[in-house]
């Protein structure tokens, strides 16, 4: 596994129901900047998204936004960051992969859903060996965990992936998880 510099960040452009998913959010931004890692997100300035980018760049963070041209309408974009605008949704979620040296998860909604698979798919084809954690605040992550294992259980799905499956109940675990467990930042060396 290379040495992690960039961390992609997949979460809801929504903020939900609960206080505690824009705290995490906010508090995962800050950890990444702290770090000296750069953020790479889906580019928007709302959600949680925006609270972890704002966060990010707020502590004086790299935060790199990748937004289709059609969706800063509806989600813009933060200005003093900087943005790329893509043409498509799946050029959008192609190029936060390759930018990215692991994951993030945070809670969101169905556009969550559909970049963690596709990430973890990549993954399990060996078309990347990039750490993934969720933060699994207050449990949101806690039912796709038992939809993995039922998946193993049921025989579609390698045990590999689901034992690399890492729900970490706060952002500061989850990222010290995507570092291999070390204080390091992604400062070079």
């Amino acid at each position: 596994m290379a040495k992690v510099r960039s961390v992609g960040v997949f979460c809801g452009s929504r903020c939900g129901s609960r206080a505690s998913y824009r705290d995490t959010a906010a508090r995962a931004g800050r950890e990444i900047a702290r770090r000296g890692l750069r953020l790479v997100y889906g580019g928007g300035d709302v959600g949680l998204m925006g609270e972890c980018a704002k966060a990010a760049a707020a502590e004086g963070g790299d935060v790199l936004g990748i937004i289709p041209g059609f969706m800063i309408a509806r989600e813009g974009h933060l200005d003093g960051v900087e943005v790329r605008i893509v043409t498509t949704m799946s050029e959008r979620k192609h190029q936060l992969i390759e930018e990215s040296d692991a994951f993030l998860v945070l809670p969101g909604g169905t556009g969550t859903l559909e970049e963690i698979f596709d990430t973890l798919s990549r993954q399990q084809l060996a078309l990347h060996d990039k750490p993934v954690s969720f933060v699994n605040t207050d449990g949101f992550w806690t039912p796709f965990a038992t939809l993995v294992e039922h998946t193993v259980r049921e025989g579609f799905t390698p045990a590999a992936l689901a034992a690399h499956l890492d729900l970490a109940e706060t952002p500061e675990a989850a990222i010290a998880h995507l570092l291999g467990g070390t204080q390091e930042t992604g400062e070079p060396g």
